[in-house]
């Protein structure tokens, strides 16, 4: 059954706080940036807010509710949104559908984390009990491991080659070059991907987000209160959600996007040829190609035929990660699960600046996140259009 549609229903005001490699301030004020910026560029006041959606693993051990309190907020609606990458698209859905019922007449979306010296390490510590559990026995504390097994896995089943991660991770940084919150200000080459030092076999330094601190943040709202706010918005054309996909998959090599794709494009009308910019949460490459997969730009396992074939950059046949994704950005924790969501709304509304790709009517966002000890669980996608 196709979902209702978005009908009436926008986002705009898309945010981004700096990002900054290491800080000694907490995730509210991360949050509290987001939110401030969204006012600002949106003109309402903060009692204008009636609903509010929160993703971050550093505010802990406050949730969404302390939060209002903390912001001075007194929503009617409230999210909390644990999914890490897959939170951007989940909170668009569920505030859209918020929006839409009349539960919420314009709701915030923020996600963001702080990243102290050791604060990554005491995420991780504290991550998932499951994954604690599992792998604390063998050795292995945090995602590289758990990645490096999957990478391995793709690599042997479908014949990729590290040449090929490395053409995504050089394109986005190219991407990430223009792009002025990026963390990484250097060109990378594909000599410099290639001889980078091993983190774990086959991963290898490039191939792994670095852990940074920064926040999000966008607006959900009806379209007629954004033409009077005279504020520039994208229409939500569908999405998609999925939890715990092929469960007996002995390692993970796809994921729920797999099952929902031809419902995303059936929500919105057309198909992988008509999206003009392709925003796929990418903690490591291998993820990438799951997601060409899965969103139905390749076949399965057909995904590093995919990447020698197409071009990634701003000005390429497909421009993915146009702001240069997590890898060349920085992972701002939950934020993370935003920032595609964001440069994807930027496009799609010309705010995209030097990143800007000509002519983007259709973006496609997608979403993966919270990894246990052997995959990810939540999966996600959006198609945002032109208004």
């Amino acid at each position: 059954m196709t979902a209702a549609a978005y009908q009436g229903v926008v986002i705009a005001a898309p945010v981004s706080i700096p990002y900054v490699r290491y800080s000694t301030r907490d995730a509210h004020w991360f949050l509290a940036r987001a939110l401030s910026a969204l006012l600002q560029v949106s003109g309402l006041k903060k009692d204008d807010l009636d609903g509010l959606g929160v993703s971050s693993f550093t505010l802990f051990p406050d949730t969404a509710v302390g939060l209002t309190q903390h912001l001075g907020l007194s929503p009617r609606w409230l999210d909390h949104l644990p999914y890490g990458g897959a939170s951007g698209v989940i909170a668009l859905r569920r505030a859209a559908r918020a929006v839409q019922c009349g539960d919420a007449n314009v709701v915030a979306c923020v996600a963001g984390d702080t990243n102290h010296v050791d604060s990554f390490r005491a995420n991780l510590a504290n991550f998932s009990r499951f994954a604690r559990d599992a792998v604390y026995p063998l050795g292995s504390g945090g995602p590289n491991a758990n990645f490096a097994l999957l990478t391995s896995h793709y690599m042997q089943s479908t014949g990729a080659e590290p040449a090929d991660f490395g053409k995504l991770c050089v394109a986005q940084r190219d991407n990430a070059l223009r792009f002025p919150s990026a963390l990484f200000k250097r060109p990378l080459t594909l000599d410099q991907y290639l001889d980078a030092r091993p983190i774990a076999d086959p991963l290898k330094l490039f191939d792994c987000v670095m852990p940074c601190a920064g926040s999000e943040g966008f607006l959900v709202m009806r379209e007629e209160h954004a033409i009077r706010l005279g504020i520039p918005f994208a229409r939500i054309l569908g999405t998609i959600e999925r939890h715990n996909a092929f469960a007996a998959d002995p390692i993970q090599f796809r994921g729920g996007w797999a099952v929902d794709q031809d419902h995303l494009y059936a929500q919105a009308g057309f198909g992988p040829p008509d999206i003009d910019v392709l925003e796929v949460y990418d903690d490591y490459p291998v993820i990438n190609c799951l997601q060409f997969e899965g969103l139905g730009f390749c076949r399965e396992g057909d995904a590093p035929a995919f990447i020698r074939r197409t071009s990634f950059t701003v000005e390429g046949s497909l421009p993915t990660n146009t702001s240069g994704g997590q890898l060349s950005v920085g992972q701002a924790g939950a934020a993370g699960g935003f920032l595609g969501m964001v440069q994807a709304l930027r496009q799609v509304t010309g705010q995209a600046m030097k990143t800007q790709v000509e002519n983007a009517r259709h973006a496609l966002v997608s979403g993966f996140g919270m990894i246990n000890y052997d995959r990810g669980i939540c999966t996600g996608a959006a198609i945002l259009g032109r208004a």
